[in-house]
C-alpha cells in the first residue's frame, strides 16, 4: 500500500524542480519551455494551496506558494479539487508516472464540470502554452514518484 505524500508542502514541488534540473538530458528531447503557470489545489473548507512554477529553458526556475486569487495572473492555471489532484498524485508514486487517465493532460481536457481540475487562463496565447509544453510539465510532475522514494 502506498502511503499518501502531502501535496500541499511547497518543499515537495521544489524536490520536483530539483529533480528536473538534476537531469536535463531527460527533458532535451522535450525542447525548451518557457511558461508560467499555477496549479490550484482547492479544499471544501477553504484554505485552499496554490502554487505558482516558472519553466525556462531546460529548467525549472522558480517554485512559489502563492495565494490562490493570484493564479490568473501565470500563463495559464489548473484549478480543481484537493481529492483529484491528490489521486493524481497517488497515481503517480503507485505507477513511478501518471497512468490512463491520471495524466495532467487528461485530467485538464476531459474536465466536464466544477469537480475536475480544468484548464484556466485569460490570455489565449498564455493558455496555448499548456497545449505546447504540457508533457515537460507531466515529466515534472511525474518526479513525485522519484523525490517521494526518496523522502
Amino acid at each position: 500500500m502506498t502511503s499518501k505524500i502531502d501535496i500541499t508542502d511547497l518543499s515537495l514541488y521544489r524536490a520536483m524542480a530539483e529533480e528536473l534540473n538534476a537531469h536535463p538530458e531527460t527533458f532535451t528531447v522535450l525542447g525548451e519551455a518557457d511558461m508560467v503557470l499555477a496549479l490550484v489545489m482547492r479544499r471544501d473548507e477553504g484554505s485552499d494551496f496554490a502554487v505558482r512554477i516558472r519553466f525556462e529553458g531546460l529548467r525549472c526556475e522558480a517554485v512559489d506558494e502563492v495565494d490562490a486569487s493570484e493564479a490568473p495572473l501565470a500563463d495559464y492555471f489548473l484549478d480543481g479539487p484537493l481529492a483529484k489532484w491528490q489521486a493524481m498524485f497517488d497515481d503517480i508514486v503507485a505507477n513511478g508516472a501518471a497512468s490512463g487517465r491520471q495524466t495532467i493532460n487528461s485530467l485538464a481536457l476531459l474536465a466536464t464540470n466544477a469537480g475536475d481540475v480544468r484548464l484556466r487562463g485569460d490570455d489565449p496565447m498564455g493558455v496555448d502554452k499548456f497545449s505546447r509544453f504540457n508533457q515537460t510539465l507531466q515529466e515534472y510532475l511525474d518526479g513525485a514518484a522519484r523525490v517521494a522514494v526518496t523522502a
